[in-house]
């Protein structure tokens, strides 16, 4: 039944979204959202700072004219992911309920002490960034990686995508996951790397907006805006002044407690 929901839901957004007109003016600030522009400056800094991701233009029956045609969409491929999150058992004390009044039960963040970045409760100083060390397997062949105690443990992979919603006017996550042949993962193999809180409601299947083929799995974007705007007023309080071009950094970050297992969030961290 939740399934059916949401593919009315995403037929529905569909129809909107067409109608919606394009956002020519900043309002960042006030509300959390972005201008076409924007995102693709955050998505230039982005790229800049962590190489693994680029710009890409999917099919060329679905651009749109609001973006630049070779920034059509951001991308990374072959990202590790060497736990199931289903499986994972999560202490209640890791946990911090970001949206209560949610219907579908809130965002549940449920590594928030472990990221301290997003801690909306604590006073921002600095904001600072940093290289992290990372180990990728690039190639299509069987993706391996070695536990501390030896033992071999096989990774699934995913691609990730980072589009631009023009109905929410804010950045939206897609995953396309594979087993360690590179063979593409079912539905509910996807789902089992998803926070068992989101799974089926902030996550679900739907249409790519710049690629052919069968339904991705994709972050729904509709309280990116009010998580944004949270960090915007928390770093303005500290006597901090957060860039629109940290946007997509900062949105990776949060993005992280619906997928805590996918280890994308390598390349840079910041501190605040």
């Amino acid at each position: 039944m939740q399934n059916v929901i949401n593919t009315v839901k995403g037929t529905a957004l569909g129809v909107a979204e067409y109608w919606t007109p394009v956002l020519k003016e900043s309002k960042f600030r006030e509300t959390g959202v972005l201008t076409p522009e924007e995102f693709v400056a955050a998505g230039d800094h982005l790229v800049h700072h962590c190489p693994t991701w680029q710009w890409a233009v999917g099919d060329e029956s679905r651009i749109k004219s609001y973006l630049p045609h070779d920034k059509q969409f951001l991308l990374t491929r072959h990202v590790p992911c060497s736990r199931r999150c289903k499986q994972m058992e999560y202490c209640e004390e890791q946990e911090e309920i970001i949206e209560a009044d949610d219907p579908d039960g809130g965002w549940v963040d449920t590594h928030h002490h472990d990221l301290g970045a997003l801690g909306l409760d604590e006073k921002v100083s600095e904001m600072t960034l940093e290289s992290k060390n990372t180990v990728i397997a690039s190639n299509n062949t069987t993706k391996e990686m070695e536990a501390s105690a030896g033992e071999i443990i096989h990774t699934r992979t995913y691609d990730l995508h980072i589009t631009y919603d023009k109905y929410y006017q804010t950045p939206r996550l897609w995953l396309s996951g594979y087993d360690e042949k590179r063979k593409p993962l079912t539905v509910e193999q996807m789902y089992e790397d998803v926070s068992q809180d989101h799974a089926k409601k902030t996550v679900t299947m739907e249409t790519h907006p710049h690629m052919p083929g069968p339904p991705m799995a994709s972050v729904h974007p509709c309280k990116h805006a009010e998580v944004m705007k949270k960090i915007i007023q928390t770093v303005t309080e500290g006597g901090g002044e957060l860039g629109v071009h940290m946007y997509l950094i900062i949105f990776l970050k949060f993005v992280q407690a619906v997928i805590p297992t996918i280890e994308y969030d390598y390349t840079q961290n910041f501190a605040m």
